[in-house]
This record gives C-alpha cells, structure tokens and sequence, in this order.
C-alpha cells in the first residue's frame, strides 16, 4: 500500500490545509512549465490518489486505520524556540500576519479567521500580501479565503481574493493556480452574497468585482445583482442606470 503522507510530504497529523499546500507545491514542482522537463506521469498519479485520499476524510479515516494501525509514527518536535508564542507577543503588522498563516497551517483555523477579521477591523491599510511572496500569499491566502467561506464570512473572503487577483494581474504571467482562485471567486459572487449579506455589503462586492475583468456576461451579472440591491434600497434612478450598463455588457 502507498504511504500518502509520504508522498505528498506531510506529517501522519496534518491538517487539510496542509495537505492542500503540499499538493500544489507537487503539483507546481511535476508540472513541465515550471520544472523545465517532462512530466513524470506516473509521479503525478500517485500526488493525485494520495491528495485524492487524503482530502476526504472517510477515506483518509480508512486509509489510517489500514496502513497507520500496522504502521505507527511517532512525531517529536526538537525545537527549543516557540514560533507561536514570539508571533503572538508582537504587535507589529508583519508579525500578525505571519501569525494568521502560521495558527492556519498548524490547526488552528479558527484563531487564524479570528486574527484576520481582527486585524482587517482595526487596521484600514492591513494587507497580508506585502509580507508574503507571491507563491506563498496566492496559496495561504486561498485557503484562508476557503475557511472564510466554511464560517459563512464571504464579505472578508472577497476582500482576500480581491486582493490575490489584482495581485496576479500586476505579473506578465498568472501563476499555475490561478483559474482555481478565479472559479472559486465566481461562485461565491454568484451564489454567496445577493440575499446572504446586507444590501450595502453586497453593493461594495459587485462594485469590487467589476474591476477584477471577469468577464463581460459576469459583468452584466453583477450590474444587475446592483439594480436589485438598489431597487430594495428605494434608489430606483441608481437600479435603472444598473441595468441599462447590463445591457450593454
């Protein structure tokens, strides 16, 4: 039997958002454009079972009970220096938010999503992505937008993804994973705020999204999302100038 945990590189404890970012990362490093060389097909099916294993959690539940009950790891760390606690004794910006990454990729979600809408609270300026390269703000900061998405905070996943698109349209080349960044962001325009946030939250997104060219018929989409915002806000001049762009689109 494979090890999937070997395979992608990740500890037996792992949390899904680890397992997530070791599977691009193998993903990246077997693809032909980034490696330089032919894809190893055979090393790229065995990435995809493992990751395919692995992220579902009834079979990764079979899988360890299978291999990991014959098989047990141990896992001791010998690190005499607290990552966690110094980042959590700093105030600065860049320490906060190399905090957020750090609780997100070490099973503490929940205190990453809380430190992120703290820090996007009370800091008007706060930006994750100037502390992070670009590879590593693109894949920390999708999986922060997803437990975003997981709590029903699509508000502050939009201003996250926002942030990844426009940062990815300043380069002469998107990066690998992009179109994931950019379906994910779709869907939760399209399904996720009109209806689910307030009218004024909603008006902010779709006016966010129609400068992320997405698309002419997405942006008919979000002009007439607008109008139906406008129309129960009682502006009907502003609901009818909505639609009207839409039908230019």
């Amino acid at each position: 039997m494979i090890d999937c945990y070997e395979i992608l590189g990740v500890r037996p404890q792992a949390t899904l958002a680890e397992i997530k970012r070791a599977y691009r990362e193998k993903v990246k490093a077997l693809h032909p454009d980034s490696s330089g060389t032919a894809a190893n097909s055979a090393e790229f099916d065995l990435v995809v079972k493992a990751y395919r294993v692995l992220s579902d959690s009834r079979q990764r539940s079979i899988f360890d009970e299978s291999f990991f009950v014959k098989v047990r790891r141990s896992s001791k760390s010998t690190e005499s220096f607290d990552y966690y606690k110094w980042l959590s004794a700093r105030d600065d910006e860049e320490s906060r938010a190399k905090l957020i990454f750090f609780t997100l990729m070490h099973q503490k979600e929940d205190e990453a999503v809380a430190e992120f809408k703290r820090m996007q609270m009370n800091h008007a300026d706060f930006s994750l992505k100037k502390w992070f390269t670009r590879e590593d703000f693109m894949d920390y900061g999708y999986i922060l937008a997803e437990e975003l998405v997981i709590r029903g905070e699509y508000y502050d996943a939009m201003i996250l993804l926002e942030q990844i698109i426009k940062m990815e349209y300043s380069y002469q080349y998107f990066y690998i994973f992009f179109p994931e960044v950019i379906s994910f962001t779709l869907n939760i325009l399209k399904h996720n705020i009109d209806g689910v946030i307030s009218d004024e939250l909603a008006l902010d997104v779709y006016e966010r999204a129609l400068e992320l060219e997405l698309g002419s018929s997405n942006d008919a989409f979000f002009l007439r999302k607008m109008s139906e915002e406008y129309h129960r806000l009682g502006d009907e001049a502003t609901a009818r100038a909505c639609l009207l762009a839409a039908s230019k689109c």
